[in-house]
């Protein structure tokens, strides 16, 4: 369950996907949904922190702070993202949404580095915990709601593709696994009179919120660098443009993608002895049956006649 999803922008479920213009209403839901879930958790595990005296029940506090900041960000963000073209923006603003997942691996690092601060103290300066009945059910809380909210971005995800989303969703599967191990370190400080546990377990979750900052951030990237689409995809491109018959060659495939959007070009090659408008009508076909898998994509295509001489790119 814990693995960071990734963007699913030209994955092989695009064809269950909703179309473009059908994405805000669902984006704009999962963010709300985010922000109020982390809201909630936030009250509950600062009164169960201030009733516990917890290094690992503060180490989620902080978390849930963070999560609140960065699902704001991802609010604003996916708003600016679903606006259409422009003037000034004709490939859209879907980049929005990569800053937006690089600005979560900030805050999900900052509070990782933060907390690893508070769990040395308390490994320096050892304190028997209170009342961690209480940081019990505050966390059975934080486990049911986090659950809930993460199943429901993961159906957003699959429909969209988005990867600010994406990003949210990523650490708040985090929070499943640091809320199961304060549990844990509760358990094992209060039942066993193992104190060393809970400031342990504090560093361990420190490190995983790190790896997953990592994570969020090196998708941002590849979207922000223009990274191709994954092998198997682009080869489903040129699979889907060679099964016309009409269709000698595929070459110059460039792929990119933009918040939601796919953008696809390539060079078709045809018989050259056919009409201009021929050629138009097959590029045509090619470009719906390439919509058709990736419904989200913008697909621009140049013909070429069979057997040219001209320069081409060096890779594929």
């Amino acid at each position: 369950m814990m693995d960071t999803p990734q963007p699913a922008a030209g994955s092989a479920n695009a064809a269950r996907r909703l179309p473009s213009d059908q994405f805000g209403p669902l984006m704009k839901l999962a963010t709300y949904a985010s922000v109020t879930v982390a809201t909630v958790l936030i009250v509950t595990k600062a009164v169960a922190w201030v009733l516990t005296d917890s290094v690992s029940m503060l180490s989620t506090l902080i978390d849930s702070l963070l999560d609140v900041g960065a699902s704001l960000v991802n609010l604003i963000a996916v708003r600016h993202a679903l606006e259409p073209a422009d003037r000034e923006h004709r490939f859209g603003h879907g980049k929005a949404e990569a800053l937006a997942g690089l600005t979560q691996a900030a805050f999900i690092a900052g509070s990782a580095m933060f907390l690893v601060v508070q769990a040395g103290e308390r490994l320096v300066n050892p304190r028997y915990l209170v009342n961690t009945e209480i940081g019990y059910w505050v966390m059975v809380l934080a486990i049911v709601l986090t659950v809930a909210l993460v199943v429901f971005q993961r159906h957003v995800v699959r429909k969209t593709g988005s990867i600010a989303i994406t990003a949210d969703s990523a650490h708040y599967q985090m929070d499943v696994l640091v809320n199961a191990s304060v549990i844990v370190s509760l358990l094992l400080a209060s039942e066993f009179g193992l104190i060393w546990a809970d400031p342990v377990f504090a560093i361990a979750i420190a490190a995983y919120i790190l790896w997953g900052a990592w994570r969020i951030g090196e998708a941002s990237m590849n979207m922000l660098m223009d990274r191709e689409l994954p092998d198997a995809d682009r080869q489903r491109i040129r699979d889907i443009a060679l099964s016309h018959p009409a269709v000698v060659g595929v070459h110059d495939l460039r792929t990119r993608s933009s918040g939601n959007q796919v953008f696809i070009q390539m060079h078709l090659e045809m018989n050259g002895d056919i009409t201009l408008n021929d050629a138009h009508v097959i590029s045509d076909q090619v470009e719906a049956s390439v919509i058709r898998a990736f419904p989200s994509a913008q697909v621009l295509i140049h013909e070429d006649p069979e057997g040219i001489n001209e320069q081409r790119a060096v890779f594929r």
